[in-house]
Order: structure tokens, then sequence, then C-alpha cells
């Protein structure tokens, strides 16, 4: 989901709520601790530089349990984000703790917000440097090591 996205989303809501892909809930008494753009500058295992942006969300729990954020108030947020830092539309990356800090996609199923799991993966399988490349045995040509040519 991206930024354009949650702001349509939020003026039809009455709360704001997380849960995660498994079905666990993210308290209600979370806090947005952080909005802002990340913007990743990096080297695919192929060679190839690539660059990638996302509007960060964290999310944290605080002891105040009276505390529940409201769809207006997220949104205020958002637009201020957008005002101060100069916020560009991009995929929403959610920060959230369990046991360890996690990153996860954002997705909304009519009612609630989802965290999604994220996972890794090769961006240069077709070029990446660590891989071997396939041969067919049945396309190598003869050497000089042949049955009964001493040679093994």
């Amino acid at each position: 989901m991206d930024l354009t996205k949650i702001k349509e989303i939020l003026p039809t809501l009455e709360n704001v709520e997380f849960q995660l892909e498994d079905g666990t809930w993210v308290p209600e008494h979370f806090h947005v601790t952080e909005v802002g753009q990340i913007t990743k500058k990096f080297i695919d295992c192929g060679g190839v530089i690539r660059c990638e942006k996302v509007v960060n969300f964290q999310l944290w729990n605080a002891d105040d349990y009276e505390h529940r954020l409201k769809p207006g108030k997220l949104l205020n947020i958002i637009k201020l984000s957008e005002e101060k830092l100069g916020l560009e539309n991009a995929e929403i990356e959610v920060e959230y703790q369990s046991t360890t800090i996690g990153k996860y996609d954002l997705d909304f199923n009519g009612k609630n917000f989802v965290l999604k799991n994220k996972n890794t993966a090769c961006l240069a399988q077709d070029a990446c440097l660590n891989v071997k490349p396939k041969i067919k045995l049945s396309e190598l040509q003869n050497s000089c090591c042949t049955p009964n040519s001493g040679c093994c």
C-alpha cells in the first residue's frame, strides 16, 4: 500500500487498528513514533546499483493504556510529514517490534490494516556473481581423458 492509498482509507475509519498476518493484534494503545521517507542505495549481487524509497511508519507500544490513535490524527501526522519533509508517494513500510524490530509491508483487509511479512530475495538471479552457469553434461566436448586413456 502506498501513501496515497492510506490517505484515502483513513477518513473512512472510526479506529486505526493494525494486525499481523498471523492474526495477532498490535495493542490498541500503540503510538506512531515516526513517519518518514527512507532512501536505500545499494549494489546487488549481480553488480547492479539500485535505489529504493519507502515511506516508513514506526509503531511503538507505550505504557499509555488510555492512548488511542484516531484516523484523523494519523492523517494529520502524514500531512505534516509531507509538508515538512517533502514526503513523496511511495510504498509504506512499517517497523514494529515483537521479539525484534521487524519490517512489514502494509495492506488493508477492508476493516483493519495488516502488517504483511516481507521476504528477502536475490534481485539479480539472472546475473548473480555467485551463481555458477548450468552446463549440460551432454554438451561438454570430449576431453583428453577418455576410458582406457590412463589419465584417471
